[in-house]
């Protein structure tokens, strides 16, 4: 394996250079696409199951809509086409033969759901419908970036409709909520959540919510969204139902999602000159172990670690064994310091002969003897300690990265050289907005603070504070 570029100086090189040598994922040879490996999978999967748990366990049910849309659907919701359509991927012959109406390959699935929607509710009863797929999609994309940008990608989308608006909004703000707890209790990334602006929220909607990261360089990345896309799909869709008083009435409609993209935040915000640390709650491997074998030795230290690792795999210990003979102890430590496993013991002959094992955190090189008594106890404790500092790290990058200030003439130069976390207020106004652009920056959210007073823009009396930043 290739030495890593310095993380510091080269993060973009360093990112890449991990995803690959990590095996998390390989080039594809159709651009803007790639093949995530089973390491890069099993970190996804992962993901899913949480989040799918939580999907399941607020009240969504899963299924599956087709992968093809007319393009008239999408036409029918006016924003929602001119949003989209830069980057839809489109079919016009099938089967040898043009088709009478082009499909387009499905960059998200609101026009196709609510199509079905629009059959499946009839009365009040119907409601709330709360449905969540987990699927692919296409949106064709100019500046790919393995898991951060990719002309393929892998997610989960839900769709709701719900008698009310309130009701439609409290499922916006939940969802949201649900993935700030998975980035931060189990990918263990700080976010900042809020509401999008006018200009930067999803076509079609009401309000956008995001949960936002900012990267060990600095730079913003959209984890995901929650939309409150209100009645202008129901419209466009003739979704109408009969409400409790007898009147036809339209829903009010919500849709959220997250991706693949997370695999690419782990690895943007937990690393160092070693290569990817992976939160233990998350990761595919937790531990693994790296007997010491010598000729003499060489069964009585297999069959000891092999039967420690099923010991501990009981107690729901993700383990590994590296028993690989034709590898030294020193190339195994590279590697799997380089996949990020949080965890690593080191076993030989006389550790076994001491009740000890030499264990080593993913987070420092410090090497400790522990004893084998009550183990399994000490690896659980150890892991939730990883776990927690991770999120401490992070959250000390952030606010050495974080920036409260009045006046763009004041911080632009350092946005752009340093990238960052910028707090600033804001007038609302759009061509305020836009002075961001020539930065290649943007209002990443909205915020509850109202800290600062004026607007960053033009001086005028800020409405609230927002998030600045440069972004993935």
């Amino acid at each position: 394996m290739n030495k890593l570029p310095d993380i510091k100086t080269n993060f973009p090189e360093w990112y890449q250079e991990v995803i690959y040598q990590a095996k998390l994922a390989d080039h594809a040879p159709v651009r803007g696409c790639i093949v995530i490996r089973p390491y890069g999978n099993a970190i996804w999967e992962n993901i899913k199951k949480v989040l799918d748990d939580r999907i399941k366990e607020t009240g969504h049910e899963n299924a599956i809509f087709p992968l093809f849309i007319p393009q008239s659907f999408l036409s029918k919701e006016a924003e929602h086409v001119e949003g989209f359509a830069p980057e839809l991927a489109v079919v016009t012959h099938a089967g040898g033969k043009e088709l009478e109406e082009p499909l387009v390959v499905r960059p998200t699935s609101e026009t196709m759901i609510h199509h079905m929607f629009a059959q499946w509710i009839v009365s009040w009863r119907d409601l709330p419908l709360k449905i969540n797929q987990w699927a692919n999609v296409v949106r064709w994309e100019k500046r790919p970036r393995a898991f951060l940008r990719t002309t393929e990608f892998f997610w989960q989308e839900g769709h709701t409709a719900h008698a009310t608006k309130q009701e439609a909004q409290e499922e916006t703000l939940m969802m949201l909520d649900e993935y700030v707890k998975l980035a931060q209790n189990y990918l263990a990334i700080p976010v900042i959540k809020g509401r999008k602006t006018k200009h930067e929220q999803f076509p079609g909607a009401e309000a956008t919510y995001t949960f936002e990261a900012f990267l060990m360089d600095g730079k913003a990345l959209q984890m995901g969204t929650s939309h409150l896309l209100s009645q202008s799909f129901a419209h466009a869709f003739e979704m109408k139902f009969q409400d409790q008083e007898g009147n036809l009435s339209y829903p009010y409609l919500t849709s959220w999602g997250t991706t693949t993209r997370l695999v690419g935040a782990l690895v943007g915000s937990h690393g160092d000159d070693r290569g990817l640390i992976l939160p233990p709650k998350i990761a595919p491997i937790q531990l693994v172990i790296v007997p010491i074998i010598k000729k003499d030795t060489r069964d009585v230290v297999l069959n000891y670690v092999q039967t420690l690792a099923a010991e501990l795999k009981k107690s729901g210990i993700s383990v590994r064994v590296d028993a690989d003979e034709s590898q030294t102890p020193g190339a195994k430590f590279y590697e799997w310091e380089l996949k990020g496993v949080p965890l690593r013991f080191e076993i030989g002959a006389r550790d076994i002969a001491s009740n000890v094992v030499v264990a080593v955190s993913r987070l420092g090189k410090e090497k400790e003897t522990v004893s084998t008594e009550n183990l399994t106890s000490w690896v659980h404790t150890k892991l939730d300690t990883i776990q927690e500092e991770l999120f401490q790290i992070a959250q000390q990058r952030y606010a050495q990265m974080w920036h409260k200030t009045e006046r763009l003439a004041d911080f632009a130069l350092k946005l752009e050289s340093d990238n960052g976390i910028y707090q600033v207020g804001w007038c609302q106004d759009h061509d305020c907005e836009k002075q961001l652009k020539q930065y290649a920056a943007s209002i990443r959210c909205m915020i509850e603070s109202k800290d600062l007073g004026t607007c960053f823009g033009c001086g005028k009396t800020s409405l609230g504070d927002v998030i600045v930043g440069r972004s993935y």
